[in-house]
């Protein structure tokens, strides 16, 4: 596809975008509209973001990529994110009634509000959001750069700068809805590119040609192994269901029955989208076994083998899926750095006239930063799969322990924390481990889930009740927005 032509029809998208954020978000106040899109999304909005965030760029040229080299286990990262959704709905819906702003608010409200737990979360969610951002600015980037023959580096800044604008300009309103748009283009995008990439190597019959056998057995499995593919599957769900984007839809969402049909609807969609990357795959795989980098599988065939207007479709659709996961990820960073961070080294809340521009400066503080980590690396599957395992298997199992445990306490969420982190980095520190595993999730989360446990049983119980915690959040967050008095009046004593 002439470059040309592709960058000239990216950059009216973008434009596009921008537009559209700009438009979509004029009449916000707060921070609270700039950061949550005023706590009252519709469920059109809340699936159309759902969707295109998880439809991202590990599911594009990750997932692709993946499928590429090994047949049907292609499917394993779409299957894992479709469990994780489902069970985000079913177990973590209803905190939308505790009008939290942040995963870390609601993290330190399962064990007494503890300032402790909200600190070292709120620093870790930062890094997980930063290293989310990282992961999307590297596969855009790498995938523009394929298809414009472009510099690697030059194609990281281009991208990253695209959904900065129209996130600055917009905040989450314009993340919502631009990612519903997006949203319709990457389904429709995919669904195309995987019925005539089939159709361009004479049929599913073909689908298999030159493929290695083990790759076509039952989602790949004979060529992972069983634990390697469970890791896989598995590390997206824990991914899911402790990253802080899609917290971010159950705080913003209208209410807890909004976001869970949403959530399901997503869930469902997803489990049958979890084949089109592989087919995608293989299907480059027959058209031609001899890539040098297997990430490039979907740009490949978009490039190649389609007619030149449903190609430019589909990879603006392919790097819709990047730049509508940064954008949720970067939104997420940034009410970390704002609600948590912030209130962490100075002591105080911003103030409410200032946050709609202190929150554009923190947009781009956070996109600057994950720059800087995607300019260092070009492993999108191994990227993401190593800092979930590090940075996120802890705060799920915290979520987990809290929301359904009630003897956890502050030590044994601190213990969870670093359990999984330590168990992580042994696990890639030992090459024998990581060839057993696949990757480190499994040991992060069952090293994290007794760690927790243990610590939560041999230490003072915790004695603050969810009521005097809910309180404690409520009264910062008041602070923060200035909420009317009556809604203070209206809150328990301990949170005056």
């Amino acid at each position: 596809m002439n470059s040309t032509l592709f960058l000239t029809g990216f950059g009216a998208y973008v434009v596009f975008l921008i537009w559209l954020g700009w438009f979509v978000s004029r009449n916000q106040k707060s921070g609270e509209d700039f950061l949550l899109g005023g706590r009252g999304l519709p469920l059109f909005l809340v699936l159309g973001t759902t969707v295109a965030t998880m439809v991202g760029t590990g599911s594009s040229m990750g997932a692709v990529g993946f499928g590429y080299a090994n047949g049907w286990a292609g499917a394993l990262y779409g299957i894992g994110g479709a469990i994780g959704i489902l069970l985000l709905a079913y177990w973590f819906a209803p905190v939308r009634k505790l009008n939290f702003m942040t995963m870390s608010e609601e993290l330190s409200y399962y064990v007494g509000a503890n300032k402790v737990v909200k600190n070292v979360v709120g620093i870790l969610i930062f890094v997980a959001s930063i290293g989310w951002l990282g992961a999307h600015i590297l596969g855009g980037g790498m995938y523009l750069a394929w298809i414009a023959d472009i510099e690697l580096n030059t194609a990281k800044l281009i991208i990253a700068a695209a959904f900065t604008i129209y996130v600055v300009i917009g905040g989450y309103t314009a993340v919502v809805w631009t990612d519903t748009i997006q949203a319709v283009i990457l389904f429709a995008g995919f669904i195309l590119m995987a019925v005539l990439s089939v159709n361009h190597i004479g049929g599913l019959d073909n689908l298999y040609a030159a493929m290695d056998p083990a790759a076509v057995s039952f989602l790949g499995i004979d060529k992972l192994g069983v634990v390697p593919a469970v890791s896989l599957a598995m590390v997206v769900g824990v991914g899911i269901l402790a990253t802080p984007s899609f917290r971010q839809r159950i705080y913003s969402g209208k209410d807890v029955k909004t976001i869970r049909r949403s959530f399901v609807m997503s869930g469902v969609l997803y489990m049958f989208f979890s084949i089109i990357p592989a087919v995608i795959g293989m299907s480059a795989h027959a058209i031609n076994p001899e890539l040098n980098n297997a990430n490039f599988a979907f740009p490949y065939v978009a490039a190649t083998v389609l007619p030149v207007g449903i190609g430019m479709i589909v990879l603006i659709a392919g790097l819709s899926a990047t730049m509508s996961s940064a954008s949720s990820d970067a939104i997420a960073g940034v009410s970390i750095l704002l609600r948590d961070i912030y209130i962490m080294f100075t002591g105080k809340v911003p103030s409410k006239d200032k946050m709609v521009t202190y929150s554009r400066y923190a947009l781009v503080i956070c996109i600057g930063l994950a720059l800087l980590f995607a300019l260092t690396s070009n492993d999108i599957i191994g990227y993401i799969t190593k800092m979930i395992s590090t940075v996120m298997s802890g705060m799920f199992v915290c979520g987990m322990l809290g929301r359904f445990w009630g003897r956890y306490n502050w030590q044994g969420a601190l213990a969870t924390l670093a359990g999984a982190s330590a168990a992580s980095f042994s696990v890639m520190l030992n090459a024998d481990w990581s060839a057993f595993w696949g990757n480190p999730v499994i040991p992060s989360v069952l090293t994290a889930l007794t760690a927790g446990v243990v610590v939560s049983l041999i230490t003072p119980a915790n004695k603050v009740t969810k009521e005097e915690a809910k309180a404690i959040l409520d009264a910062e967050r008041a602070a923060m927005e200035q909420i009317e008095q009556a809604t203070v009046d209206a809150q328990p004593a301990t949170a005056k």
